[in-house]
């Protein structure tokens, strides 16, 4: 079998909750210490990466900037994380989300330094989360949600109204400091991930065609 595309074990261990939990450690942390310390040596800075803190693609995801930053990233993935580790497994969930937000974290990488934006600070789960969403919109594409707990849409509805907002803000730059390519990365490499890892075509789950 392709090692690409070998299943693990079904396991559930509610890795949701220890991702969140580590979230809010290091959240307190930068409260207890300097915050300018901890984005420093945690979020991903091109310019140090290329002097070796690679580490930081995976610690980048683990740092926000504040209490509305976590609040909404951690509330999304218990909301979209829950489900969607109980349809993979807690394994496959793991993968996921770590390949997801790794490599959304990569492609900012790869778009600061041709930009020239080499000592911009990448924080935040943003891109793994927007990772998840997407997910649980392929796993439950007839699940209604509520929209600021008003207006309901159905998830592909939602995911997809996501992605058309993120590029609209990313193009006019109406965005402010979001890292909306981050996002949008995160949709993609998810995209390829249930393409090329679990052999699901998410565009015919998310239309029903």
């Amino acid at each position: 079998m392709n090692i690409l595309k070998r299943p693990f074990r079904y396991r559930q261990y509610n890795a949701v909750f220890w991702i969140i939990g580590i979230n809010i450690l290091v959240f307190l942390a930068g409260m207890l210490m300097r915050q300018r310390v901890v984005n420093l040596f945690l979020g991903m800075t091109p310019v140090l990466v290329m002097r070796g803190w690679i580490w930081t693609f995976v610690t980048y995801m683990f740092v926000h900037g504040g209490v509305s930053h976590i609040l909404f990233n951690m509330l999304a993935l218990f909301v979209f994380g829950l489900p969607v580790e109980r349809q993979m497994g807690s394994p496959e969930f793991i993968l996921f989300y770590f390949v997801t937000g790794i490599f959304a974290g990569f492609f900012s990488f790869l778009v600061y330094v041709f930009t020239g934006a080499g000592r911009v600070i990448l924080i935040g789960a943003s891109g793994a989360v927007f990772a998840v969403q997407l997910a649980y919109a392929v796993f439950f594409p007839h699940s209604v949600l509520y929209f600021w707990g008003i207006l309901p849409l159905r998830a592909p509805v939602m995911v997809l109204g996501f992605t058309g907002l993120e590029i609209f803000l990313m193009l006019t730059g109406m965005g402010g400091n979001v890292a909306h390519m981050t996002h949008l990365a995160g949709f993609a490499v998810a995209w390829l991930y249930f393409v090329i890892r679990l052999g699901v075509n998410p565009w015919r789950r998310l239309t029903g065609r």
